[in-house]
C-alpha cells in the first residue's frame, strides 16, 4: 500500500482550521470563550437534551460524576475488569472502592450476571463501558439498577454515536460521560462531556468544573472545585467534529462490514458480538483468534506490512494498584485479552486499505 495505513488517528480538516482560526482571532483561546458554550449545546441537540457540561476529559467527566452522587469512602462501585484504567481510576481517587465484573465473551462488554453478584450493602454505583464501541446490554442493567437502587454513570467514552433499543449510549444512567481525546470517533485534542438525568446536578457539575467559582461575587469560591474546564480552543475543534460526526460514523461502520465480509471465511477469529437491541458506533474494530494463534506474532507480522494493531485493554487487576480489589478469576477478560487484537479503525483509511489489512490477516492464518 502507498498510503499509510492508521489505527486510530484524527481526521483533522479544512473546517477545522477555519474554526481553530475563529478561536485564535477572537482572542479567546482558554477556559473563557463563547464556542464552549456553542459546543456544549450542539453536543446536547445532538442527543435530543436539554443540557450538556464539558470538561476537561473523560476521566474528569467520570469523576465530577462520582463527586455528584455524593460517592465517598468506603462506597463500593462495580466497574468491568476488562476497560481502560480511566474507568476506575476516579473510583479509587474519590475514597471508593472498585468492585470488578467480569465480562460477557461474546460481546466483551460487563457481565450483568456477574454484577448482580457483586452486589453488597455498600455498593453505590455502576459504571458500564460501552467497550470499542459496543453497547451494553441496557436493559438488563437498568433492571438491577431500579431493582437495588443503585445509579448508573455510563462510561460512554467510546461510544459516541452507539444506541440500544433506539435511545443514544451515556442517556440511560442518572450521568453519562464522553471523551473526546485525540483518538475517539470525534476528537477535540482533550476534553470530555458530561450528561444527565438532573437539570439541577448537571448546573451543579458545571459549577464545580470552573473550580466552584461563584461569578456574581467576583473570585469567590464556596465550595471544593476542579479546574476541569474546557478550553475555547478545544470547544472549535468540537464544533467542526460534531459536523462531521455522522459521516464518521457511516465510515467506521463500512470498515467494520468490510472486515466482518472480507474475513468471513477466516474461521480463527471471530468479531465482537452485538445485542440485537443495540446499534454500535465501532470506534475500534476487534477481533478475537483462537487459542492455537500467537496474537503477538500475528501483531508482528502486520507491522512488518505497515499495519498498525493494538492489544485490547489488559484486565485492571493486572496493574500493581487494583491487585488488592481482585476477588474472583475473571476467566472471560483475561481470556479475551490474550487472544484479542484491535485492527485499523482510522476514517482516515480507505476501504482498500481495509481490504489489504484482510488479505494480510488471511495469508498470516489461511497458510
Amino acid at each position: 500500500m502507498s498510503k499509510k495505513i492508521l489505527l486510530d488517528a484524527p481526521n483533522i480538516g479544512i473546517i477545522e482550521k477555519k474554526y481553530l482560526s475563529k478561536a485564535i482571532d477572537s482572542g479567546y483561546v482558554s477556559t473563557v470563550g463563547p464556542l464552549v458554550g456553542e459546543f456544549e449545546d450542539r453536543f446536547a441537540k445532538y442527543l435530543n437534551l436539554k443540557k450538556a457540561v464539558s470538561t476537561q476529559s473523560g476521566t474528569a467527566a467520570i469523576h465530577v460524576a462520582l463527586h455528584e452522587l455524593g460517592i465517598g469512602k468506603g462506597d463500593e462501585v462495580i466497574v468491568p475488569v476488562l476497560t481502560f484504567i480511566a474507568t476506575v481510576n476516579p473510583v479509587v481517587q474519590i475514597g471508593a472502592v472498585p468492585v470488578f465484573a467480569d465480562i460477557d465473551p461474546e460481546t466483551w462488554n460487563i457481565d450483568s450476571r456477574d454484577v448482580e453478584k457483586k452486589i453488597t450493602k455498600k455498593t453505590k454505583a455502576i459504571i458500564p463501558v460501552h467497550l470499542y464501541g459496543n453497547p451494553c446490554d441496557m436493559k438488563e442493567l437498568v433492571r438491577i439498577s431500579k431493582k437495588y437502587g443503585i445509579a448508573i454513570i455510563e462510561d460512554a467514552t467510546e461510544s459516541l454515536g452507539a444506541s440500544f433499543g433506539g435511545r443514544p449510549t451515556g442517556t440511560f444512567g442518572e450521568f453519562g460521560c464522553f471523551s473526546f481525546n485525540g483518538n475517539k470517533v470525534i476528537t477535540t485534542g482533550g476534553g470530555g462531556m458530561i450528561i444527565g438525568k438532573s437539570l439541577k446536578k448537571l448546573e451543579h457539575a458545571k459549577f464545580l468544573v470552573n473550580q466552584a467559582r461563584d461569578e456574581s461575587r467576583g473570585y469567590f469560591h464556596p465550595e471544593v472545585g476542579f479546574n476541569y474546564r474546557m478550553t475555547n480552543i478545544e470547544a472549535a475543534l468540537g464544533l467542526a467534529q460534531i459536523g462531521r460526526l455522522n459521516g464518521f460514523l457511516k465510515t467506521k461502520a463500512v470498515f467494520n462490514k468490510l472486515y466482518r465480509q472480507e474475513l468471513s471465511d477466516v474461521g480463527s477469529l471471530k468479531f465482537q458480538k452485538q445485542y440485537l437491541e443495540s446499534n454500535a458506533s465501532w470506534w475500534l474494530t476487534c477481533v478475537s483468534f483462537d487459542r492455537n494463534i500467537d496474537v503477538a506474532e500475528i501483531q508482528k507480522k502486520l507491522k512488518e506490512k505497515g499495519i498498525p494493531t493494538r492489544r485490547l485493554f489488559m484486565p485492571i487487576t493486572q496493574f500493581p494498584p487494583y491487585k488488592q480489589y481482585c476477588k474472583g478469576s475473571f476467566k472471560n477478560a483475561y481470556d479475551i485479552y490474550d487472544r484479542g487484537l484491535c485492527l485499523p479503525s482510522s476514517t482516515l483509511n480507505s476501504p482498500e486499505s481495509i481490504k489489504f489489512v484482510c488479505g494480510s490477516l488471511k495469508s498470516l492464518l489461511l497458510r
